[in-house]
């Protein structure tokens, strides 16, 4: 019975797996003891192959991250408590460095839909690798076509035919084919095929016996359990394999800082050596041995990026220092050439200032002519003031900027202009001093005489 809505997807598998065994076996007729094995191993090989560019992308996106963690930590301190801005700033710097965070999981999520594929494809030999599913299957859901010839052979060999809902009964009947093949070889069906699912004595077609040791169909005599035993060995071989690989993987894997649960396919990876024991025991031992030789070229592969990937990596990071470095002594020269500029004032505005930072240095003139004015006009000691004598007080410049005590011969003025020192100045002095007081004794006189006259009016009119 075929799953029709896989058929297109398991298809192209199916046909590259017959093609491949028809190469090993060479002819319809003869049995091969590693054909199918070694099919599936060239299947292996060319599904790696083909996924190279997407696998080494995969590994540079994954160490191009682990380099980047510490500009992570760097702004989870600055932002932690913002997510909104932390997450701002990372996808910030992911675009400047050209690094897509989910690049490392893409990797582990392709492997599954070409296992399934696989998958479908080894189970349903007549239907996808041979082609022949008509002359098995009806056109009515889940039933036998009694008029195909391969029914009716298998019917007249008296050959119990599988209940047609079960999931392998393609590979069941293939395998009664295959051991009856004499009956077969001349029915007359183009296309069909002696498929052995045997490596050695290991039968690929089956599904490995978790219960090996204690089932009661465990065959002890004889040697006959060493065939059991391998494939009992075989889920467990693949998933120490995927164990191996994903710590690999692990060792390359950016884990956040602080939470390295939250790697980007961390758990993913930690769950796939155990999916892969699990796989073993419930699907054909084929799959076990196409999921190991896949895990082992995977090994290879990710050993040979890591190299790689390491070395240009570290050739990139070297060169950006350099012109990193080389950026910042221009800027720090250009910075030297305007300051020295500025001081010569040779400087010109620069017109893709901000009105923000022209503001700034306004306010910073500003402070600074106050500053200037403050020390001019601070009060001054004694000493100051003789170094100075057009000071008066506080007052710079109070007897002129251009005044020299000793333009004169070293006449002082005082305050008001007069002559300070000297015999004849004090003379003039005190003649100036004897004509104020006449003035002021004429000034009081005239006063007296007013203040009588004023007392004779008031007495005359009391008489009145």
């Amino acid at each position: 019975m075929s799953c029709t809505w896989l058929n297109p997807i398991a298809a192209p598998f199916a046909l590259l797996l017959m093609a491949l065994y028809k190469i090993f076996q060479g002819s319809p007729d003869h049995e091969s003891k590693f054909a199918y094995a070694l099919a599936l191993l060239c299947i292996a090989i060319i599904v790696r192959v083909l996924l190279l560019p997407v696998q080494m992308k995969s590994k540079r996106g994954m160490l191009k991250q682990t380099r980047l963690q510490p500009k992570l930590a760097e702004l989870q301190k600055r932002h932690g408590a913002n997510k909104q801005k932390l997450n701002e700033e990372m996808a910030k710097l992911y675009k400047d460095e050209g690094v897509n965070p989910a690049s490392g999981c893409l990797w582990s999520f392709i492997q599954m839909p070409i296992m399934i594929a696989l998958f479908y494809a080894i189970r349903q030999p007549f239907t996808l690798m041979m082609r022949i599913g008509d002359q098995l299957w009806s056109e009515v859901s889940q039933t036998y076509n009694e008029s195909g010839l391969i029914f009716q052979k298998l019917t007249e060999l008296n050959i119990e035919l599988p209940d047609p809902t079960n999931f392998y009964a393609e590979l069941f009947i293939a395998q009664d084919i295959s051991i009856n093949w004499d009956a077969f070889k001349d029915l007359g069906v183009d296309g069909l095929w002696r498929i052995s699912f045997f490596l050695g004595n290991i039968n690929l077609a089956e599904i490995p016996n978790w219960k090996f040791f204690w089932s009661p169909e465990t065959d002890w005599t004889n040697g006959a359990w060493v065939s059991g035993f391998i494939l009992f060995l075989l889920p467990i071989i693949s998933g120490g394999m995927q164990f191996v690989s994903s710590h690999i993987m692990q060792k390359s894997t950016p884990k956040p800082a602080g939470d390295s649960e939250k790697a980007p396919g961390g758990n993913l990876m930690k769950f796939m050596p155990l999916m892969s024991v699990w796989f073993g025991f419930i699907l054909p031992a084929a799959l076990s041995v196409y999921w190991t030789i896949g895990t082992v070229l995977q090994i290879a592969q990710d050993t040979w990026l890591n190299k790689k990937y390491t070395k240009i990596l570290d050739a990139e990071d070297a060169e950006k220092t350099i012109k990193r470095m080389e950026k910042e002594a221009e800027l720090e020269a250009k910075r030297l050439e305007t300051e020295r500029m500025k001081a010569e004032g040779l400087a010109a505005e620069n017109r893709n200032t901000s009105k923000r930072k022209k503001q700034s240095e306004k306010k910073q003139g500003q402070r600074e002519k106050a500053a200037e004015w403050e020390r001019k006009h601070a009060p001054v000691n004694e000493k100051e003031e003789e170094s100075d004598p057009s000071r008066v007080g506080n007052r710079r410049f109070a007897r002129g900027r251009a005044y020299d005590p000793d333009r004169y011969g070293g006449v002082a003025l005082d305050e008001d202009g007069g002559e300070v020192g000297g015999g004849e100045d004090d003379n003039s002095d005190s003649s100036a001093d004897d004509r104020n007081a006449d003035d002021n004794s004429e000034v009081s006189d005239n006063n007296n005489e007013s203040n009588s006259n004023d007392d004779s009016d008031y007495a005359g009119y009391d008489n009145k």
